[in-house]
């Protein structure tokens, strides 16, 4: 599979492709990249001109996060300078069951992780970190990242409050994963939306990402030749999760509950979790793509 991928991405449709980007997942065959470092390290030698989004690695599984720190400078040297950095909080599966964290504590983890490898990225001198989950006497790593300050930063999310109103206060990029068609991911990024009206931020369309899957053919029945069986084994073998392990006391904040928000990870568990999407007639799929595009970044605001 490792070996058809960079056969694929060396491919003539792909050789041009504007960004490649591989994430993270612990003990399943959903993702099979439990280290999606050593997959980007070895892209950025098959590409040239790729941009190279790690989405991300779990910044509160690892220990120490200069770990985080150091691979990444490494992939963005040997790139030339095409890393994007991605930084998850991970899957309650990923991070509380297979990897044993404290669900209530993970993003505090997780926010510590940020700061340290934020500033073993930035800061020229040697320096010494004391945090509550993190000790080191000093913290110099080699090589730094060829971009400066630092990569471009993009966090994912499944539609936490405190996600948005963090990349807000960060001026990161928040990128939504979107499993569940238009109508689902159009209520999530209007959500985002709102809170960055409500937080008094420009609503620049480069403050947010969206992913959706998309097949392409010249016909219905081609596509449904085409995708529908590996459109159904992944909903339904790959993206189910037993609601048992999707969301554990804790993992789920205050705030996004009282807003009502159920992420990705409780709509997989959800056994009434609607199909992915639909397919659009080759003469106005284009057309309907390009206005829910516009209407997720609200770019014609």
């Amino acid at each position: 599979m490792y070996n058809d991928l960079w056969t694929s991405s060396n491919s003539p449709p792909n050789a041009g492709s504007m960004r490649s980007c591989v994430n993270e997942h612990h003990s399943n065959g959903y993702g099979l990249m439990p280290s999606p470092n050593l997959i980007a390290s070895a892209l950025s030698r098959r590409t040239t001109d790729t941009a190279l989004c790690v989405m991300g690695n779990s910044l509160a599984l690892y220990n120490p996060p200069t770990r985080v720190a150091e691979e990444f400078a490494m992939i963005d040297c040997i790139s030339g300078g095409r890393l994007i950095a991605g930084f998850t909080v991970g899957t309650p599966m990923d991070t509380c069951f297979a990897y044993g964290q404290n669900p209530s504590m993970l993003r505090d983890r997780y926010y510590e992780a940020h700061d340290l490898v934020m500033r073993a990225w930035t800061e020229r001198d040697t320096f010494a970190f004391n945090g509550r989950f993190n000790q080191q006497r000093y913290v110099n790593i080699w090589p730094r990242p060829i971009q400066k300050p630092h990569p471009p930063i993009w966090i994912p999310g499944g539609g936490s409050v405190e996600t948005w109103q963090w990349c807000a206060q960060m001026d990161y990029v928040y990128a939504y994963l979107s499993y569940f068609g238009f109508k689902d991911g159009r209520a999530t990024m209007h959500g985002f939306w709102e809170e960055m009206d409500r937080l008094g931020k420009e609503r620049n369309p480069y403050r947010a990402g969206f992913l959706q899957s998309v097949g392409v053919a010249e016909s219905r029945e081609e596509a449904m030749r085409l995708y529908r069986e590996p459109a159904e084994y992944f909903y339904g073998r790959c993206l189910r999760v037993d609601p048992r392990w999707a969301m554990p006391p804790g993992y789920i904040t205050e705030a996004t509950q009282r807003a009502g928000i159920i992420g990705q990870i409780g709509r997989a568990a959800s056994l009434q979790a609607p199909p992915s999407g639909a397919v659009d007639d080759p003469d106005g799929g284009h057309r309907r793509a390009r206005l829910r595009r516009d209407r997720l970044t609200r770019r014609g605001r």
